[in-house]
C-alpha cells in the first residue's frame, strides 16, 4: 500500500510542477507584453 501511496505522491508532486511552469510562463508573457505596451504608450506621448 505505501508504494501505491507513493506512487500517486510522486504523480502529484510531477503534476503540480508542470502547472506551476506553466503559470510562471505566463505571467512571463504577460509582463512582457505590458512592458511593450507601455514602451509603444510612452513613445507615442512623447509627441
Amino acid at each position: 500500500m505505501s508504494k501505491k501511496v507513493n506512487k500517486k505522491r510522486q504523480a502529484y508532486v510531477q503534476k503540480q510542477e508542470k502547472q506551476g511552469q506553466k503559470v510562471v510562463l505566463w505571467i512571463m508573457v504577460a509582463l512582457i507584453l505590458l512592458a511593450l505596451a507601455y514602451a509603444f504608450y510612452a513613445i507615442h506621448n512623447m509627441f
